[in-house]
Order: structure tokens, then C-alpha cells, then sequence
């Protein structure tokens, strides 16, 4: 799993190391934490490395030069997963990340604003297909590289 933040809204998020994921709240110290059922944004790595087979390779090589890579946080998602079937998870789904952080998932997709820069950058943004947003019901430091399940 990558954790990815950004201080901007509509900015492609940057992996760190590990961040806080606040009850209530969302990721503590990115643009997008605010209390709410959308507090945390969550999407495959599998569906990140397919969308690359639609994006053009001049396109690629363009975002590679401007420093912006199409991998975990590109999509603005803030937990970017690894063998979890996100597209198999319905609203009211908990997931669980180690022994103490517990998600529940509060919506899939949404309507894509067009100021997001991935979207201005390729012309289209997976997010509002293949994205959810989960509520976090107990939080604590969630860590790169960290299992999520469904609990």
C-alpha cells in the first residue's frame, strides 16, 4: 500500500513514508482531510498501471519530463492499494488496516471536477470510475507498504 498526501487541492498526491489517519477526520496534514464520510480516498495500483495502456507514449514521456509520474497518488487518491479487489466493495464495507485502523467505505467514484491536474494533463481521470472514499471509524499511523482488508 502507498499513503499519499498533497497540501493542494487538485494536485496529483505525493507518496510519504507514513501519515495519521484521524477518526473522523481523514489524513492529517492533507488538503482533502476534513471531517465527513469522504474523509479518506482509496484506489487499486492495478487499475493506476492499467490506465497507462489508454495514455498515449509521447503523453508519458511529457509527465515523466514535467517530474509527475503515473503510479500511487497520481489520481489523488490518498491509499493507494495493492491485491485488494476494490471494485468488489459495496457502501457499509469496513476494511482494516493493522490492528487498530478501521475504515468503512461511504461511496464509489464521484463526479471529477475539471480543474484536477491529471485530468487537464491527459485529458481523462479513472478516479470517478474506479476510486472509493471511506469514513475513518478509529484511526492511528498508517505506514507504507501496510495490508489493508476487508475486515
Amino acid at each position: 500500500m502507498s499513503v499519499n498526501c498533497s497540501e493542494k487541492v487538485g494536485t496529483i498526491k505525493r507518496p510519504v513514508r507514513e501519515a495519521e489517519l484521524v477518526a473522523g477526520a481523514g489524513l492529517a496534514g492533507d488538503a482533502h482531510s476534513a471531517p465527513g464520510p469522504r474523509a479518506v480516498s482509496l484506489m487499486m495500483v492495478e487499475d493506476i498501471e492499467g490506465s497507462k495502456q489508454d495514455v498515449p507514449a509521447r503523453v508519458l514521456a511529457e509527465l515523466r519530463e514535467a517530474g509527475i509520474e503515473l503510479g500511487p497518488g497520481a489520481y489523488a487518491e490518498n491509499l493507494t492499494t495493492a491485491g485488494l479487489d476494490l471494485s468488489a466493495v459495496k457502501v457499509g464495507d469496513e476494511l482494516a488496516i493493522g490492528d487498530s485502523i478501521r475504515l468503512r467505505i461511504s461511496g464509489i467514484g464521484k463526479s471529477c471536477h475539471h480543474g484536477c491536474e491529471i485530468r487537464q494533463k491527459l485529458g481523462d481521470c479513472i478516479f470517478p470510475r474506479k476510486g472509493v472514499f471511506a469514513e475513518v471509524l478509529s484511526g492511528g499511523v498508517v505506514k507504507a507498504g501496510d495490508r489493508i482488508e476487508k475486515s
